[in-house]
């Protein structure tokens, strides 16, 4: 909980803080954290000496809680000026504008995967496409966002069964850009099932990525992402290694959703992505939106047994490093930049003030604009409520939606009840429209919260590792934050 800025005796002063004990096999230390990310294990028997200014100055733990921003001596060195440019670069995020641009191009698809988040129409299915006017209005709001970085996503559906539409965007804002001058990255989330020779050649000469779906060995994939050939684990692997061989082994990148069945084979799920050569494995739990929320029954799994998978699967991963393949969990490595350096990781869910309409857009087939792709998938729920407007409406129009105003009231972590004296909020996220899912309320109840429940086990866990694991363990989760560019994760954050 935050500590009073002024106690009643000794020479120093408190800045704020917050703490929580983190319980391991050797000892129960207390976590304490700052507003700017600033951390420090400390004795359970140190807190209250701390807290009633007790700790003298000749103590090495005086000097530790100076330099960190913990305390501050009335009349040395302003801490303040240092603690505002470290929380600035921690929110840089809001100056940029939405950098991240989702193009659901259609909706037609060829799998019947059990946990779609998303409404499939037939591959025939007429209706279901964006049309050529909507691809172009949504370029135009592209540009219109001030940040210099942008992030075009082509979804669906599978986007490859509507390439032309793809062309099209991706022509019309090289053409653009040439005026415009940003740092634009193209990446088509697929199946890879549909690729063509006239696909790679596009990609070739435009530098688009692809990000496709593995959720490890044939017999998971295929159970999880059932085609009418059966064949879904086998055509996947070949289409990775076309994109491979023809643009590069970065080219491509693969992520997995776990059900039921999958909590039972962390191992078999890693050493697929060991034996498939990729540098980085997501483990993404399921997530609440279509499909996969009436499919719950049968897939659906508690949080803490996520957590124990997340566990097993980590441990692993940190062995498999251990032996001289480096192979990074996405997830972690989001977290430890958090946790381990001045900068937002720039996962959207991790963001507080939420990221949702703020740092990312989505175009809807149908010319409707969301704050997110689970605002998006929220249709199949029924529920339009998250709609921010059309793709006609000009980008501070869309922007200034009494649906994104409801979005941002709700998503300052820092101020949610539940939060607001976390010692692991610097380093979380508020994810509103997970909450509005879930909980019917966009602030939620945290204490029923899985968001909350998955976020605070795994830094949790993270912490012990930093503070317990011995040097090897250490220097491999040091080597996933030192690599973050080099990870493999979808533009928009584990959709797919």
């Amino acid at each position: 909980m935050p500590t009073p800025l002024i106690a009643t005796d000794g020479g120093y002063r408190l800045l704020p803080f917050r703490f929580m004990r983190i319980e391991g096999d050797s000892r129960d230390d207390v976590l304490i954290t700052s507003d700017t990310g600033e951390y420090l294990f400390i004795p359970e028997s140190q807190l209250p000496v701390i807290v009633h200014r007790q700790l003298p100055p000749d103590d090495p733990l005086y000097k530790n809680l100076l330099a960190r921003h913990f305390i501050r001596e009335p009349g040395g060195h302003d801490p303040l000026p240092e603690m505002a440019a470290q929380y600035r670069s921690r929110k840089s995020f809001l100056f940029g504008g939405p950098a991240l641009h989702l193009f659901v191009v259609t909706l037609r698809c060829n799998h019947t995967c059990q946990y779609c988040q998303v409404s499939r129409a037939p591959l025939a299915g007429a209706g279901h496409d964006m049309s050529a006017e909507h691809a172009l209005d949504a370029v135009s709001r592209l540009f219109e966002s001030p940040s210099p970085v942008l992030t075009v996503e082509f979804q669906g559906g599978e986007p490859l069964l509507a390439f032309d539409r793809i062309r099209q965007v991706v022509e019309e804002i090289g053409e653009r850009n040439e005026r415009e001058q940003r740092d634009i990255q193209f990446v088509i989330t697929s199946t890879l099932h549909h690729l063509n020779d006239t696909v790679i050649e596009f990609a070739q000469k435009h530098r688009i990525q692809f990000s496709t779906s593995l959720d490890g060995p044939a017999f998971l994939h295929n159970a999880n992402r059932p085609t009418p050939t059966r064949d879904s684990h086998e055509r996947t692997l070949k289409g990775i290694e076309w994109v491979r061989s023809a643009l590069g082994h970065d080219a491509v990148s693969a992520l997995t959703t776990l059900t039921s069945r999958s909590l039972q084979h962390p191992r078999e799920i890693v050493d697929e992505y060991v034996e498939r050569g990729f540098n980085s494995i997501s483990l993404r739990p399921l997530s609440p939106y279509g499909f996969a929320k009436k499919s719950s029954e049968r897939l659906d799994y508690p949080m803490h047994q996520y957590v124990e998978f997340y566990k097993e699967a980590l441990s692993h991963l940190i062995e498999i490093n251990q032996q001289g393949t480096y192979l990074a969990e996405g997830y972690t490595s989001l977290l430890l930049t958090n946790i381990l350096t001045p900068f937002t990781s720039g996962y959207v869910d991790l963001r507080s003030p939420a990221g949702a309409g703020v740092g990312a857009l989505v175009y809807n087939y149908d010319g409707d604009v969301y704050p997110s792709d689970e605002a998006r998938m929220l249709l199949e729920m029924g529920e339009n409520g998250l709609r921010l407007g059309s793709v006609k409406d000009s980008l501070p129009t869309l922007l200034s939606s009494p649906v994104l105003e409801l979005l941002l009231s709700a998503g300052v972590a820092e101020a949610l009840p539940g939060c607001t004296d976390c010692a692991l909020v610097p380093y979380c996220g508020a994810d509103p429209i997970e909450h509005y899912a879930r909980q019917g309320d966009p602030i939620g109840h945290r204490r029923l919260s899985s968001f909350c429940e998955k976020n605070t086990a795994l830094l949790t866990h993270l912490f012990k590792l930093l503070r317990d694991g011995d040097e090897d363990t250490q220097r491999v989760l040091l080597s996933w934050m030192a690599r973050r560019s080099l990870i493999d994760l979808p533009a928009s954050g584990y959709r797919g």
